[in-house]
């Protein structure tokens, strides 16, 4: 059964995590194929068909048998609230057979339906209440540190149907979202934000190239990619500064492609994963931060204080410093949310200000500062999952022609938003 349990280490002082080291990443497994969006037809490619795929793949990579899983932890919808990443179901919604015949396996995909449709039969712990998935991933590291179950199918659903994607539902704007609903200022307001950085810093948008023309070379390496997949051929950084405006100081090679995709994950204890199939990653922290603008909308100021309060966090949490992380992987969504975040972090020395120098310098995989090893959401497509999967296997040794040259012994990743986000530190020791 499911169990209500406060998890979220979002409150200072956080202190070392009681479980650091005790509970590790075991295994990882991807759909074979990442779409562009579900046809509506190939059943063979619903959101449940590749997310089944993806829980038996990390199952034979982790060298476990469906009846070794206890507990299954899931964010239903690939976001907070059980929201999907992809486009809703419109009014003329078809209806399928079984197991097809409700909105679960299809735009959504809860660990109820992964349990029956699986046939698991000693899954004891379900969890369908997962968030994004930094914040999963932390969710379901708890669950197992806390004895709530010990071998952990964690599946991460990454949807998208046909329909304009995330096309706003609601008629009504309460509060301050009437001045920012109806103008669509998700979009316009992480370029305001930026417009803000570059005149703070004398920089601009251009110095973004190098950056984002790294992450589609990484990305092309990694086979689940999208752009592996559909689109193989060199992004450049001519491609790069003639992209269309989506938004003032926005073009779309700054915005992510939504993919239809699934990706699971095993989580289990350090004793249990002694006899599993590959080396272990341990899980040595998640932290959490939730934040409200000072004003009606997010400004630059807020920007910079909510991730240095994250970074803060997730150092006091896992007793890291800046110079012990060797992987760093900050999320990307939007290209400019990892300026923020690994400037919070001081990696490789980065401050405030610096991201584009740094950017400007060697971030190639063979280079000292390969940051984004796998490719992010700019060199992967909308799936999120390279941000665990990469740094994973770098610590494993086996990210093939992705493998940085450097140690690769710590790894953090954080995501998603400045103003709601959660990191996570990996490393190959326990200790």
């Amino acid at each position: 059964m499911a169990h209500a349990i406060h998890w979220e280490r979002n409150e200072d002082p956080v202190g070392i995590w009681e479980h650091r080291g005790k509970v590790v990443l075991a295994g990882r497994g991807h759909s074979k194929n990442t779409d562009r969006r579900w046809d509506g037809v190939s059943m063979d490619k619903t959101l449940g068909a590749y997310v089944i795929e993806a829980a038996r793949a990390a199952m034979d990579d982790a060298g476990i048998s469906p009846e070794d899983i206890d507990g299954i932890v899931t964010s239903a919808g690939g976001q907070t609230n059980h929201a999907s990443l992809g486009s809703q179901w419109g009014p003329d919604r078809p209806f399928f057979d079984p197991p097809y015949d409700t909105e679960d396996g299809l735009t959504f995909v809860t660990a109820e339906w992964l349990r029956k449709t699986m046939n698991l039969p000693n899954v004891k712990y379900l969890n369908s209440h997962g968030a994004t998935l930094w914040n999963l991933i932390g969710l379901a590291a708890q669950v197992v540190g806390d004895g709530r179950c010990e071998v952990c199918l964690v599946p991460y659903p990454n949807g998208n149907i046909e329909g304009r994607y995330h096309q706003n539902p609601t008629l009504d704007a309460p509060g301050a979202t009437q001045w920012t609903y109806p103008y669509g200022w998700g979009l316009s307001g992480q370029g305001y934000v930026f417009e803000q950085y570059a005149r703070k810093y004398g920089t601009n948008h251009d110095r973004l190239a190098p950056f984002i023309v790294q992450e589609h070379n990484n990305g092309l390496l990694w086979p689940y990619s999208y752009y592996a997949q559909h689109e193989p051929e060199p992004f450049t950084e001519e491609d790069y500064l003639n992209g269309r405006w989506i938004a003032q100081n926005l073009s779309i090679f700054d915005c992510d492609r939504p993919v239809q995709a699934g990706a699971c994950y095993i989580i289990t204890t350090a004793e249990r994963a002694k006899d599993m199939k590959q080396k272990p990653v341990y899980i040595l922290d998640h932290t959490e931060s939730e934040f409200a603008p000072r004003s009606l909308v997010e400004t630059l100021n807020d920007t910079e204080e909510w991730t240095s309060t994250q970074a803060r966090r997730s150092y006091a949490g896992s007793g890291l410093r800046p110079e012990d992380i060797d992987v760093f992987a900050p999320y990307d969504g939007f290209a400019v949310f990892t300026q923020y975040f690994l400037e919070a972090f001081g990696w490789r020395g980065v401050k405030r200000g610096e991201a584009h120098d740094f950017y400007a310098g060697d971030i190639s995989l063979k280079g000292p500062n390969p940051i984004n090893s796998g490719g992010g959401n700019m060199g992967t497509g909308r799936m999120r999952t390279v941000f665990i999967t990469d740094p994973m296997e770098q610590l494993q040794g086996r990210a093939g022609e992705r493998q940085v040259a450097i140690k690769a012994e710590v790894a953090v990743t954080i995501g998603v938003l400045p103003f709601r986000a959660a990191a996570l530190a990996f490393s190959s020791v326990p200790d």
